[in-house]
């Protein structure tokens, strides 16, 4: 594998757009806004019509229970002031101006001028139940009164016994005439109903105002254009989260569309040339019969070669982003060891690993990264390569560390980008595809890793990262211990 190569560069996230002023379109019957303001009228409706309807009821018993027991009131004190030999005249009240006394057969024996000479009920109260409150209506004339018998001992002793009635009343008041106070309050029931959904219809909109803006947006982004962003309203609600993530996938998006873009033409460039050289070599041995077949194909195999390692690689580092790797309990330290002892070379690889060091991944993808990192290492070294595997807190930490020229600290990142070839890479192997490094990196990150080049004092220090497992059965420790290479 090359050494020190990477790929793509990533762009700049587009910059967020500003709301457009301008009426928006009106909802639709199917809208959310429509199906809430109809939800709320039908249910203001009907909680206004059974405030209206508890209203009327209330109103009309208060109203009546204070003008019954006026009624009341006038005619027991008019029954306590007769006497067997004298029967004061009435005395009516403001509240209470009609009062009449009649005998059992309906006469009016004594009454004040505004009750009239016809008896005001029919009503014949026993002497059980001497009271009764009625509504006497004749014509478009309603009196509300308090029909009263005489106790039987009073009437034996004033009329020898024959029963006697009291009646004292008043008009009905004007707004319990009819169905006025019905009316009355089902129309304000009715505005109030009204207000409530009007409040409602714009309550609503001034919500998913900025959802339709949202949406408005959306529909603008294209694939030809991801720098456009949605709106995003002030404030901590559910509407604000929404638009922010929807701007954080955007930039996802967009750092990722700018990156398969610039990866494929830089695939594209890298399989050019290849290419272009296969093909000249083999137009110039049709073309000149003097050239040697036999020498043009042999000279073809090297270029075919590098093409098929370009594709395995791309091929591979695609796979890696588009199908999850198989899982399963790795001892990084045993790993390391047997990749070191596997090494051979002229630069010499000592190690030094502990136990214990169980990550989850995919053991072939993890010793790819181990394998690339030590080759890398011996192509760069002077005399030796030194690779540590420990833990550090959560993570397990593999280091990679040679004793040559080293990385330049602005070309730390460059080289995980695929195609990417420093120089010496370029001196040291020239054959070399640029996508090694590039691959290491995603197999790290595509296990919750990392992989980067931290400071030394010489050479290049390269430093893997894994989080470690906690979760291990004991026979897996055993067979995991701390060893030299």
């Amino acid at each position: 594998m090359a050494a020190y190569h990477g790929g793509g560069e990533q762009a700049e996230q587009g910059s967020s757009m500003g709301i457009r002023r301008g009426a928006l379109p009106l909802p639709r019957s199917g809208s959310i806004r429509v199906r809430v303001t109809l939800t709320v009228a039908g249910l203001s409706v009907l909680l206004a019509g059974v405030i209206a309807a508890g209203l009327c009821l209330l109103i009309r018993h208060r109203v009546e229970t204070e003008i019954f027991n006026e009624t009341r009131r006038v005619a027991s004190e008019w029954i306590g002031s007769m006497r067997r030999d004298h029967i004061p005249p009435p005395a009516p009240t403001a509240r209470v101006p009609l009062v009449q006394l009649t005998d059992s057969q309906g006469r009016v024996v004594l009454a004040n001028p505004v009750a009239g000479e016809q008896p005001m009920s029919t009503v014949r109260p026993t002497s059980d139940d001497r009271f009764q409150d009625v509504t006497e209506c004749s014509g478009d004339r309603c009196v509300v009164l308090t029909a009263a018998r005489v106790p039987s001992l009073q009437a034996a002793e004033i009329w020898q016994g024959e029963p006697h009635y009291v009646y004292a009343g008043t008009d009905q008041p004007p707004a319990l005439r009819g169905h006025r106070l019905e009316l009355l309050v089902g129309a304000s029931g009715a505005v109030l109903a009204a207000l409530w959904t009007w409040t409602t219809w714009r309550a609503a909109g001034r919500i998913l105002r900025p959802i339709t803006a949202i949406g408005q947006r959306m529909s603008e982004i294209t694939a030809h254009d991801l720098s456009l962003r949605v709106p995003q309203p002030p404030g901590r609600d559910e509407i604000a989260r929404l638009a922010r993530t929807a701007n954080q996938t955007l930039d996802r998006l967009e750092s990722a569309v700018t990156q398969q873009r610039h990866f494929a033409a830089v695939v594209s460039h890298e399989l050019k040339s290849p290419l272009a050289g296969l093909r000249a070599g083999l137009e110039e041995a049709l073309l000149y019969p003097e050239v040697d077949a036999r020498e043009a194909i042999a000279g073809a195999l090297p270029v075919t070669d590098r093409l098929q390692q370009i594709i395995d690689e791309l091929l591979a580092f695609a796979r890696l982003r588009n199908t999850p790797c198989v899982s399963e309990p790795v001892d990084l330290g045993a790993l390391v060891r047997a990749e070191v002892a596997a090494r051979g070379g002229e630069v010499p690889v000592h190690a030094r690993t502990e136990s214990g060091l169980w990550v989850l991944g995919s053991r072939v993808q993890l010793a790819s990264i181990v394998t690339n990192l030590l080759v890398n290492a011996q192509r760069h070294a002077t005399s030796k390569v030194d690779v540590t595997a420990e833990p550090v807190g959560a993570q397990a930490l593999v280091t990679v560390l040679d004793d040559g020229a080293g990385v330049a600290e602005e070309d730390r990142e460059r080289v995980f980008e695929p195609f990417v070839r420093l120089d010496a890479g370029r001196h040291l192997d020239p054959g070399g595809s640029g996508l090694g490094l590039a691959l290491c990196r995603a197999i790290a990150v595509a296990h919750e890793g990392s992989l980067r080049i931290e400071e030394s004092p010489r050479g290049a220090r390269f430093v893997l990262r894994l989080p470690l497992l906690t979760d291990v059965s004991p026979g897996q420790e055993a067979a995991s211990g701390s060893t030299a290479v």
